[in-house]
This record gives C-alpha cells, structure tokens and sequence, in this order.
C-alpha cells in the first residue's frame, strides 16, 4: 500500500542511525544456521543490513575469501578492481575486503583519489584490462572487480557483488559456489580467511583512476559533440551517490551546459523525498523519490537521476515528467537501432522478459530480432561481449549499449550513457524523449504497465520458481486465450524462475522476491487499465491456485 507521505522530504525520525548501523557492522555476529543470515547472491550480489546481522564483517571476510578461492580456481590472476558507493556500510565493507584481498597476495586497485566508484566505471576498467585477451583463458593475467553497493537499497542496507573477467555481474554457476563456500567459512568461525591489518594492507594496494578512464572515454559511446553544440541544458541529480564527482567532471572535461543539481552526499540521504512506501529509497526510476527533480523539470531541456551506484537511470522531461523506464527504453531502441549507430552490425534487440512488450512492437517495426531473457543483466553479457546485442535493457531502469563502432562499452548496466544518451535524443531530433514516446504510442498502442507484490513464504517462492507450464490449468486470461506459457525465456532457453503468460493483447509474469516474503506479479495490456486491473486479478488467482495446490 503507498504511503501517504510518498514523495514528502524525509524526516529526522526517518534518518537511519549510521554509527549504531557502522558499530553493529562490527559488534553483531551472523548465526550461520539462521538462512535469513547467512550469505546470499540475489541478482545483483549478497545484501543485508548490519542491523539485521544479514551484513556485518564476517559475512565480507568470508564472502570476500570466497571470491579469492574462486578466482584462484578459475585461473584469474591479474589485478581486482575494487569500487564503492556512498552507502554508509560500503566503507567499512571495502576496508575489509582489502584486508582479505591483500592477506591473499591479489593485486587490488582501488581508487586513486580513494573517491566512490560507480558500478559501470568498475565494469568498464575491468574491459578495457582485458581487452584483446581470451576472457577463458587461466593465468593470462585477466582483471576481475567486486562492487561495494546495495544499489538502489535503502540508507540501512549494505552490498557486495563480484564481476568476472568479462565484466558483467557474476552469473549464477558463480554465485552459488561463491555462496556456499563463505557459509562453510562461517560455520568454521572464519577458519582459513586470511587477513591483513588494514593500516599495513592499504600501503600494499594499487591505484586506479577510475574517473579520468571512464570519463575522458564518453565521446566513444555518446555524440558529446552534438549535445555540446546543441546547447542542451542538462541538470544531473546523483541522487546522493557514486556518480557525484563523475558529473561534476564530465560538465568540465566535454564542455556541456550540464549542472549537477544536488552535490550534497550524506549517508543518512536526509534530503530525498520518501519513496512509495514511506522509506528513503534512491530509485530514481520512483516518481516519488525523484518528486524533487520532477518539481524542477521546467528548469532543464533533460534532467536525469541515477540510483546510488549508478547503474540505473531516471529521465525527466519539461512536457512529461519523470518517464516509465518501460517507455524511455523503447525509445532508446528506436533511436539506435533507427539509424544513430550505423557502425553497428547488430540485429539483436535485448530485453528481460517482464519489460514492456512495446519493445516487441518496436523491433518488429525496426526488423530487429527480440532477445527475451529472464531477469537479471547477466544475461546481456555475452551479446554486449562480441557485439551480436547493441542493447540489453531490463524494466527497472537499467541498461547498456555498444560504442558507437559497436564494440563492447560495459557489460554492466550504466545508468551514466543512460542519462546522457537523453541529451543526445533531444540534441540530435530536436525532441525530447517523452515527445518520441508519443509517436510510438500513436503508432504501437498505449500499454498500461503495473507491478503488485503478493505475500508467499519460502517453501511457496521455491514452488514458484521452479514451475512447469503444465502447472498452469487455465486457458484465458482477462477475457482473452492465452498464448503461451512460458517457464524458459524465448530469447536463450534460461529458466525465468517463475512464469509468464501471453495473450493477444496483455501479458503477466510472476516471479519470487529474493530478499522479501513475497512474490511479484509483472502485468501489461494494450487495452488500458481497466483490463490491466483484470489482467492483475486473474494472475493473482492463477498463481495464488497454484501455489496452494
């Protein structure tokens, strides 16, 4: 249920207590035989909160020599780019990991102005090292990185995720071995983590610039040039996060009328407006976080916001206001694959399979081929790799696409080029992004789109997870015959962990919270939404029906 108060600035009462949550990083221990604390690689790394001993320093030491012990099997032995946000948990996290990471003889390269990093700087880096190597072979000297963030996550919340060779999030054949392998250490009381004090480990780290290298590289995946010439007024919001500096930058080193709007860093957030259950939240894909940007739309042709590690995006227009990600990424679609990057041979469109399926409408009118994936960026990593999928874009706000010679920028998602490709869109067209929107619309049809959560414990979110078409008994949805059940995403044959539904004219998808007691039903109907809310009921009922059986 939304909170009244969604979109209000943030209250004293609703400031988290940062040294009790930073002591509690150190003073609480993890029992591990308690599930909810123990380690746990969801899409986007293992998260908790210290306070509720689900992150707290022996879940790093161990994840951390988990990651060591991984890397030394799969013969990773180049340098470890380390990055991390402004969460208040992610310093202590990154003073630890240096501490294991060193104790194990790994080069660590973190930050050479020892600043934040975003989560596609790091990715970046981690190319650009082995760029021109085989990411299969073992001992050829290849980087890897971890990322210290909890994302978008509340200011209590804490994260750590680890990206392989080829950059991207770790895909799940890793995260399982990494997982299990820091719950063995904390069965054995850190038995067999090594660790290096840190006043001796952090002389015996690399430097990096993180920044200067990703910064100085945009014109290789942007028209800097044209946004420059074209005068767009741009007004960058980092929401509190990595991207702060990297803002500040690129307004000075590409010459750009862009002002970073607010350049405050605080890990309480104390000045963002509440999300939409009445927590501070840094979802700049929320029109209720984002309420204090949208109020100041009429102040910039475009206006972006970026979550905290920066790798999702928010598009703020004069005429339309905080866009749906759903409708700025087919937007996106339209304009690269429309003619904008004529260096590219792709033909491959990515997409996960709980985002809008004006997408599908868009790559058919382009030619294109749909690639429908289940969620979670790892699966856009082989195609951004070689090249075959210019863009991957998933529904909450995250995406990455090819240079402009089509070759690989990250494969991360990078909610910076996100937020600057707007500004080439209005530079380029003369339009704005929502304007473009517009004309799909007129040309596809109007989707409503909607996500609700629906309560499910465990034993029910493993049932779910692990569905198989047959399961489903119903033939019609909202009025409609169904089309297709899918248990395995179209694009790759991957297990979505849960379930799709087509009809003619809408679709749902039902799918397992990872962090939370419930499950979540993804709906979407060209009808409008009344059928929408019809679509939504007999989802629920369809997948309430099987779970109880």
């Amino acid at each position: 249920m939304t909170s009244d108060r969604a979109g209000q600035p943030a209250q004293l009462s609703d400031l988290v207590d940062v040294p009790q949550l930073v002591s509690s990083y150190y003073v609480l221990t993890p029992d591990p035989e308690d599930v909810d604390q123990q380690v746990a690689f969801g899409t986007s790394g293992h998260r908790g909160s210290s306070l509720k001993t689900s992150f707290n320093e022996q879940h790093i030491l161990a994840t951390t020599q988990a990651i060591v012990d991984y890397r030394r099997e799969q013969g990773v032995d180049g340098p470890l780019f380390l990055g991390a946000d402004t969460h208040a948990l992610s310093g202590p996290a990154l003073t630890t990991a240096i501490e294991v990471l060193v104790a194990a003889g790994v080069t660590v390269l973190v930050d050479s102005q020892d600043g934040v990093v975003p989560t596609p700087a790091v990715s970046h880096a981690i190319l650009r090292a082995n760029a021109g190597k085989d990411l299969g072979a073992k001992g050829a000297g290849l980087a890897d990185g971890i990322v210290v963030t909890p994302s978008h996550n509340p200011p209590g919340d804490g994260g750590f995720k680890y990206n392989p060779p080829h950059g991207g999030p770790a895909d799940s054949d890793a995260t399982k071995v990494i997982a299990a392998a820091a719950n063995d250490y904390l069965r054995r009381g850190l038995d067999g983590v090594g660790r290096t004090p840190f006043a001796r480990a952090i002389t015996q780290v690399g430097r990096y610039d993180f920044l200067g290298t990703y910064v100085d590289d945009l014109p290789s995946v942007l028209d800097i040039d044209a946004i420059r010439d074209a005068g767009v007024r741009i007004g960058a919001d980092p929401l509190g996060g990595a991207a702060v500096h990297y803002w500040e930058a690129i307004a000075e080193r590409h010459r750009l009328d862009l002002t970073v709007v607010n350049p405050v860093v605080d890990p309480t957030w104390r000045f963002m407006t509440l999300d939409w259950d009445g927590k501070i939240r840094m979802d700049c894909s929320s029109p209720s976080a984002m309420a204090s940007l949208v109020a100041r739309k009429d102040e910039y042709d475009i206006a972006t916001g970026n979550d905290a590690d920066s790798d999702r995006h928010g598009i703020v227009t004069p005429d339309g206001g905080l866009m749906n990600p759903n409708h700025y990424l087919a937007v996106a679609i339209q304009y690269l694959y429309g003619g904008a990057r004529p260096g590219w041979r792709s033909e491959r469109i990515g997409k996960t399979l709980v985002s809008s399926s004006m997408i599908d409408r868009v790559a058919a009118d382009l030619g294109k081929e749909l690639w429908e994936v289940p969620v979670g960026f790892k699966w856009f990593v082989p195609g951004l790799l070689d090249g075959t999928v210019g863009f991957g874009g998933e529904e909450s706000a995250g995406a990455s696409f090819l240079r402009t010679d089509g070759t690989v920028w990250t494969t991360d998602k990078d909610g910076i080029i996100l937020a600057l490709l707007a500004s080439e869109i209005q530079a380029k067209t003369g339009r704005s992004p929502s304007e473009h929107y517009a004309d799909l619309v007129a040309a596809h049809g109007d989707p409503a789109y909607a996500r609700i959560d629906a309560p499910a414990d465990r034993e029910q979110k493993a049932r779910l997870s692990s569905l198989s078409p047959d399961a489903v008994t119903a033939d019609s949805v909202a009025g409609e015959p169904i089309t297709a059940k899918l248990t395995q995403a179209p694009g790759n044959g991957a297990a979505v962990g849960g379930l799709k539904v087509t009809t003619e004219s809408a679709w749902f998808a039902a799918r397992p919270s990872g962090t939370e007691d419930v499950y979540k039903i993804y709906a979407e109907s060209f009808r409008g939404p009344e059928h929408l809310a019809q679509v939504q009921a007999d989802a629920k009922a369809l997948v309430d029906d099987v779970l109880g059986g």
